[in-house]
């Protein structure tokens, strides 16, 4: 007599689809313009030199070169500092 005599619902069985979110190209690395550097919700990173800021707060190149990561001091008005996370992409100096 071991049955469950009603299913009913269940509170498990719903998860959201993954959204592919963090560092997409890492210091050092190499880009081409137009390439995607940080995935985002808000401005966790924000855009320095050659990056732009999409409309869901992407970060992607402008221009080829390196990426280059820094962080930066921001004061607030009333003189509370905190560190900013800058993504720049700097041009590639030739050597010859």
């Amino acid at each position: 007599m071991a049955h469950t005599k009603a299913g009913g619902t269940t509170k498990l069985g719903r998860d959201s689809q993954p959204k592919y979110l963090g560092v997409k190209k890492y210091d050092g690395e190499s880009v081409k313009s137009g390439d995607i550097l940080v995935r985002q919700r808000g401005t966790k990173f924000v855009p320095g030199q050659n990056v732009k800021l999409g409309r869901d707060y992407t970060l992607y190149a402008i221009d080829s070169g390196f990426v280059k990561f820094q962080d930066r001091h921001k004061t607030s008005f009333d003189g509370t500092r905190k560190f900013i996370k800058v993504v720049n992409v700097m041009k590639a100096i030739n050597s010859s």
